[in-house]
């Protein structure tokens, strides 16, 4: 794909940025690479795709976090190129082109129609074959395709639904920002038997989960 406003100078900065930042998983950081996360954001907003310093809204009340962020919730799933992801909320769809680059399929679920749709749109302008984008409520997982090897849940939940939980394999990791609807804590759970060990990442300020295992549409 042609590049002809700097963009991958500015991604090669992004990574550089994020090395520096902590980031030491190699393959994170390659897949981060790759993608064109520009194309992800909003035209207007294509200025500040490689920025760290804020969060892009994406249309229905949602945003695609920051570079940092992306990378260190992929960092912490430890995906194997043989895993099978789970990703709940697609939003623009940059999250799931990321995990692409990483496992070897992902599933990704996302509530809103018109984000679902355009995510897949980008997903198969760059020729990513192995993600599947379905359209239902993100905090019952997608039981049908599990389980999966590593959850990456891009919303905040008051706690971990036990129906992700559920749809681990014993190993699995599942990444999540937990706690309130205004502030929350990035979680790694990982399943262990019928055990499941909780470790906090850093505080963190996601849109909020909403559905049977989250937050009610309300907002109560």
């Amino acid at each position: 794909m042609s590049d002809n406003h700097g963009y991958a100078y500015r991604r090669a900065q992004m990574v550089e940025a994020l090395r520096r930042s902590g980031i030491v998983d190699e393959r994170v950081l390659a897949a981060m690479a790759d993608v064109p996360r520009h194309l992800f954001v909003p035209s207007e907003m294509r200025h500040q795709a490689y920025s760290d310093s804020v969060s892009i809204s994406i249309g229905c009340e949602q945003t695609i976090s920051q570079p940092r962020v992306v990378a260190l919730m992929t960092q912490a799933a430890r995906i194997g190129p043989e895993d099978r992801v789970l990703e709940i909320g697609t939003g623009s769809g940059y999250q799931a082109a990321v995990l692409a680059g990483l496992a070897r399929f992902v599933f990704t679920v996302e509530r809103f129609a018109v984000l679902a749709r355009e995510a897949k749109r980008r997903l198969d302008m760059l020729g990513v074959e192995n993600v599947s984008v379905k359209v239902m409520d993100g905090s019952l997982g997608w039981r049908a395709q599990g389980p999966y090897h590593a959850i990456v849940v891009t919303a905040a939940a008051p706690s971990a639904p036990q129906a992700l939980l559920d749809q681990l394999t014993d190993g699995g990791r599942l990444v999540a920002p937990l706690g309130g609807r205004d502030r929350q804590v990035l979680t790694l759970v990982e399943r262990r038997g019928s055990r499941f060990v909780s470790s906090e990442l850093q505080p963190a300020t996601f849109v909020p989960l909403v559905g049977r295992g989250g937050w009610p549409e309300d907002g109560r």
